[in-house]
């Protein structure tokens, strides 16, 4: 949903403002990129002069990219972002001023972000063109994966959620001999013990293939426990229902799954190509044990820069990878 669909002006100016607000506090990353003594002029048509720095055309337009402003609301988020320019202008140059962009901090962070972004331009440059997964591709996943899919089952779930410092041997054993979850309501009531009730449905698409294989196994009205950092859920499986996706509903998350599945690999790829023809020394015994450590770990990846891809969607096939944070 576009972020500018819902208030016309409120909401851009909200938006408008934190982005102000960030420009402050990155400015600091920022000052010797945009104010350090570079008086060469600027390209594209001027909006706008700062005491002699012009604001431009081009710069405009990046800000409005960045911020995916619907055509409705493009004049309206005009104004308001050239504003938010101006004032960004005017931060830079204080910053320039009182030697903010010298300090020792500032220049590494500002080293930092020039090699992200220069390396996140190679990334995207090495890899941009992968193609977009083909008709079979998708009707091949959505075949081998029933269970997110043609065999989709969907569990209702009733919850009471307290304190996990309120979870004790008592609370428990209540749990083994309740009949319902109503029973263990009627403990905590007498017990004194705050609670908040929920509901909760999620398909064996939103969870991981181990947890799904549990729940179907458990009968209609099976309590369990859950805990969740501070928080303990109680919880009652009320129902399990069939609710079957067809390839034509599923089809748009599953490509944009598996493209997103091909950008990863080929970031990976492309790392590994590089780490194996480069010459790498880790030069303190911390650090090599570190290195060690990490590249060991199950599910472990080289974290130095994510390959470019499209916003992640809340998509069945995305959601098997991730489960539900706490079904464990």
């Amino acid at each position: 949903m576009n972020q500018f669909h819902t208030s016309h002006f409120t909401t851009i100016n909200s938006v408008v403002r934190s982005r102000l607000v960030c420009a402050a506090i990155v400015l600091l990353a920022v000052a010797g990129l945009s104010a350090c003594g570079n008086k060469e002029k600027k390209a594209g048509q001027a909006l706008a002069s700062v005491n002699g720095e012009e604001i431009t055309v081009l710069q405009l337009n990046e800000e409005l990219q960045r911020a995916n402003v619907s055509a409705a609301q493009q004049e309206a988020a005009t104004k308001q972002l050239l504003e938010a320019l101006i004032d960004r202008q005017l931060l830079a140059a204080e910053a320039a001023k009182d030697k903010t962009d010298r300090d020792p901090k500032v220049m590494q962070a500002i080293e930092r972000a020039k090699a992200l972004i220069v390396a996140q331009a190679y990334m995207q440059k090495k890899i941009g063109t992968i193609p977009r997964p083909s008709k079979e591709e998708i009707e091949d996943y959505f075949n081998k994966n029933p269970q997110f899919f043609s065999q989709r089952k969907q569990f209702d779930m009733r919850e009471l959620v307290i304190a996990t410092s309120d979870m004790n041997e008592k609370l428990k054993a209540e749990m083994d001999g309740a009949k319902s979850l109503e029973d263990v309501a009627s403990w905590l009531d007498a017990n004194s013990v705050k609670y908040v009730r929920t509901q909760l449905s999620r398909t064996s698409a939103d969870l991981a293939p181990e947890l799904s294989g549990k729940l179907l196994s458990m009968p209609k009205g099976q309590l369990f426990i859950i805990r969740e950092g501070d928080r303990t859920l109680l919880i009652a499986l009320a129902d399990v229902k069939d609710v079957p996706a067809t390839l034509a509903q599923a089809a748009p998350q599953i490509e944009q799954f598996l493209f997103n599945k091909k950008s990863k690999d080929a970031g990976d790829a492309e790392l590994k190509r590089l780490r194996s023809t480069a010459k790498i020394e880790y030069l303190s015994q911390g650090s090599k044990a570190a290195a060690s450590s990490a590249a060991s770990a199950p599910g472990a990846s080289t974290p130095a820069v994510a390959p470019p891809a499209p916003a992640p969607t809340t998509s069945s096939s995305e959601a098997n990878d991730r489960g539900v944070a706490g079904l464990k």
